[in-house]
Parts: structure tokens; sequence; C-alpha cells
């Protein structure tokens, strides 16, 4: 279970990091760790660009950083069984 914890935090923090702690969707969360990476590189450079626009994204960030911890979650419990 504390694997599940840890992939559940690294998904949180890094797309695709908790897969691959898993073992699971490999492909996919090389793909999603990449992404987050230009992801991220976007959300930084908005701040200062387009301050309005910052705020909405890194909501939006969030709201799918939430989405892909539960995701891992649910995937590493489903797997422990």
């Amino acid at each position: 279970m504390t694997r599940t914890w840890i992939a559940t935090a690294a998904n949180f923090f890094f797309p695709g990091a908790g897969y691959l702690i898993l073992g699971q969707k490999v492909p996919l969360a090389i793909a999603w760790l990449i992404g987050v990476l230009g992801l991220t590189y976007v959300e930084t450079s908005v701040k200062t660009a387009a301050p309005d626009l910052y705020l909405p994204m890194f909501a939006s960030v969030f709201l799918m950083n939430i989405a892909f911890a539960v995701d891992a979650f649910q995937l590493g419990k489903a797997t422990a069984k």
C-alpha cells in the first residue's frame, strides 16, 4: 500500500511518474511526463507574459494533477489486490 501512496504523490506532482512507479501505462506515462514538462514551462512563462491567464491555467493544471493522482491511487489499489 505504501507504493500506492508514493505513486499517488508522484502522479500529483509529475503526472506519469506514478504510473512508472506502479509499472503501468508506461508509454503513456512517458508521454505525460514530457507533456507536463512543456506545460510547466508554458505555465511559468504565462505568469509574466499574461498574468490574467495564470490563475485559470494554474487551476486547470491543479485539477488535472488531482485527477492523475486519484487515477494512480485507484490503479495502485487495484493492482495490490
